[in-house]
Formats: structure tokens, C-alpha cells, sequence
């Protein structure tokens, strides 16, 4: 399909501790691959994807941060005008939740927009020595009126619904997002969208 199809394109960011598999997300959802032996990213990684939710294509850049303190003074232009935001913590690390906070403070202090919608994803289900419970991860996102969800890079399981849900929400919040072709939108009558989707039960809020 060409470009004049697609209804806006979306500036996503992936952030999170160094480590707890920010990158194999976004490739996971953009290639449909995992590499277990993935570098680390510097600096910042990029990559663009076209996704068709309730029937609107939205093309996603999505920005693939480094967790490294090193790399943090480049931080501010990563944020300029990003209208979602993934926050990534690794669910058998503990640290990497608590940091949270942290991560949250900065995206709020370097988000253009004030409405910027955000998605808590606890990443590396798959392992079997989990720290971090699924009750504290809703309850976490919940208090940061975030949209929350469990995944693995590695067995797909969530990750295709994080971005679904993530989009979704964006491009149901008005203001946040700007195109001439707004009058196209599609959107149900304020009813849940899940029925028959993929992703019933697995995102909260």
C-alpha cells in the first residue's frame, strides 16, 4: 500500500535500564527475530514500522534508547515529540523496577507533550526466576495511569500486543497526534475494541 493510506506517523520510544531487553522488543516487532547475544545499544537505535490498528495504518519510528548512564546527555532530543512511550523493566530484576521512577521522572521532564501516552512492559517472562510479580507490575502502572502488560522477546508472547494497545491509545487521545486526514479516522463509539482481537485480557489500566 502507499503512504497515502497510512493516517499518521507516531514517535515511539523504548526506555528502561541497560539490560533488560529494550531492543529485542523492538526487533521482535519489527523483524520478528531474537538474538540472545544482542549488544548493548549505544547511543540510540531506530527503526520504522507500519501498523494497521481498527483499521488505521500508522506508520511507528520507533527510538530505541540506551539505559548506559553514559549515554544520557543525549537524552532531551529523543523525547522531543514523542507521543508514546514504552518503559521496559526485566521481570527477574528487581532493580530494574525500582528505577522506574527514575525513567518516569525523565520522560515527564523532557516530553513535548503533556498527554504523551505511556506503556509499562514487564519484559522476560519466559524465565523462570521472576522477582517482580504481575501484581506489582499493575499496580505500578496503575498509580502512573500507564497501560501495562507482561511479554518475552524471545517466545513473541505480549510484544505484538504492547504496540497494538500503545497505538490504540494514542491515536484514541485527541490532540496528541496532528494530520490533515483526521476526518478518516475510524474509531468505535467509545467501546472496548478487544472482541476477537489477539490481545483481550492482556493489557490493563
Amino acid at each position: 500500500m502507499a503512504d497515502t493510506d497510512i493516517l499518521t506517523t507516531l514517535k515511539i520510544l523504548i526506555i528502561g535500564e541497560s539490560g533488560v531487553g529494550k531492543s529485542s522488543l523492538m526487533l521482535r516487532f519489527t523483524d520478528d527475530v531474537f538474538d540472545p547475544g544482542l549488544s548493548a545499544t549505544i547511543g540510540v537505535d531506530f527503526k520504522v514500522k507500519v501498523l494497521t490498528v481498527d483499521g488505521n495504518r500508522a506508520k511507528l519510528a520507533i527510538w530505541d534508547t540506551a539505559g548506559s548512564e553514559r549515554f544520557r546527555t543525549l537524552t532531551p532530543s529523543y523525547y522531543r515529540g514523542a507521543q508514546g512511550a514504552i518503559l521496559v523493566y526485566d521481570v527477574t530484576n528487581r532493580t530494574s523496577f525500582q528505577k522506574l521512577d527514575l525513567w518516569l521522572n525523565e520522560l515527564e521532564t523532557y516530553s513535548t507533550k503533556s498527554n504523551i501516552v505511556k506503556m509499562l512492559v514487564g519484559n522476560k517472562i519466559d524465565k523462570e526466576a521472576r522477582v517482580v510479580t504481575r501484581e506489582e507490575g499493575v499496580k505500578y502502572a496503575r498509580k502512573h495511569s500507564m497501560l501495562f502488560i507482561e511479554a518475552s522477546a524471545k517466545t513473541r508472547d505480549g510484544v505484538q500486543c504492547a504496540f497494538e494497545e500503545l497505538v490504540e491509545k494514542i491515536i484514541q487521545t485527541p490532540g496528541l497526534w496532528e494530520t490533515d486526514q483526521r476526518s478518516e479516522l475510524r474509531l468505535s463509539d467509545g467501546a472496548p475494541t478487544q472482541q476477537g482481537g489477539q490481545c483481550g485480557g492482556y493489557c490493563v489500566i
